[in-house]
């Protein structure tokens, strides 16, 4: 009852607290790699790389944020995600479309080159991963360093970790609320769809028959339904893309975007749709959507925040000489 009768400046104010009162998690700090490395300086030689990946190809930006996030929510971001393996963790069905393994690949090599065995892909998924909000127009964030990366990847955890598009927000919610993150943070969080794709399959239920109804999700403006069964006939036979943020000009931009469409009932997963109509989240999807609270601020402090879950510091596991394999003992 509280949260319906808050007033919008309130809220930003709550938002503001929530994402700014904590500046550094353990042992992690802005600048972990400064003068390790002789005159070299780590964090440049990421965003170089990245600079070049993205020019060739921008979409690098939603296959990183996407890639981000499913290793820090399974066992932390330990890069875990990263092994190889018959059962590791990108063998699971939320990871089969995971990309951008390649872009960390040569992230690995060039600071290898100027500075082996000193900087975890842990981290570089973090730093690799910022580079690219900034080149999608995005704000620069001060992402905190020192990681080190774990040795141990499950398909199993994956596969019952990871939120799918239908999860309830009170689900999605708990989920977050155990990875030390509140609803205002998951709000944030998923905002990392105002870039990127899904595909038909997963959206076929709310333009046909949304749960067994046999009509489309009435929480779905329904002239987007319209067009996206143009998109997504019923008896496609290719998964034809969609893009998450339904504002044309803005589709590959990291800005507030997606929240006005979901204000206008255009969002694309049911999960994001119900992010505007939900009480646990709603107000705050006002907030993001009215620029009461700045998004991209709000968003880079959200992505430090994640970026701390479950992090190996000091002594704990190892700093990769391949991002996909452990070290041999």
């Amino acid at each position: 009852m509280m949260m319906q009768l808050m007033r919008p400046a309130a809220l930003a104010l709550i938002l503001a607290l929530s994402l700014f009162a904590s500046q550094s998690y353990g042992q992690l700090k802005v600048g972990f790699y400064k003068g390790k490395c002789g005159s070299a300086d780590v964090e440049a030689i990421v965003a170089g790389v990245i600079k070049q990946r993205f020019a060739a190809d921008p979409t690098i930006l939603p296959a990183l944020l996407r890639l981000h996030f499913h290793d820090c929510f399974v066992s932390g971001c330990d890069a875990s995600i990263l092994l190889d393996g018959d059962d590791s963790e990108k063998m699971a069905g939320p990871n089969q479309s995971v990309r951008g393994y390649e872009v960390i690949d040569a992230v690995k090599a060039a600071v290898e080159k100027r500075c082996p065995g000193l900087v975890s892909c842990a981290d570089i998924i973090a730093l690799a991963t910022r580079d690219a909000v900034v080149l999608g127009k995005g704000s620069r964030y001060n992402e905190q360093t020192g990681r080190r990366d774990g040795r141990v990847s499950n398909s199993a955890d994956a596969q019952n970790g990871l939120p799918g598009p239908d999860v309830a927000v009170s689900q999605l919610v708990r989920l977050f609320s155990r990875k030390g993150l509140t609803a205002s943070d998951a709000v944030l969080l998923l905002g990392a769809h105002t870039v990127g794709i899904t595909h038909c399959s997963f959206i076929t239920d709310r333009l046909y028959d949304f749960q067994n109804t046999g009509r489309p999700d009435p929480s779905m403006d329904p002239a987007l339904a319209r067009a996206l069964r143009r998109t997504c006939p019923q008896a496609a036979t290719v998964d034809s893309p969609v893009n998450l943020d339904q504002n044309v000009s803005s589709s590959n931009t990291v800005d507030a975007s997606f929240y006005r469409q979901l204000q206008l009932r255009r969002g694309i997963l049911e999960i994001d749709q119900n992010l505007a109509s939900d009480v646990l989240t709603r107000q705050s999807v006002s907030a993001l959507a009215s620029g009461a609270v700045d998004f991209q601020a709000s968003f880079g402090k959200a992505m430090i925040k994640m970026g701390s879950i479950g992090v190996l510091t000091g002594q704990k596991g190892e700093i990769r000489k391949s991002c996909r394999a452990i070290n041999r003992r």
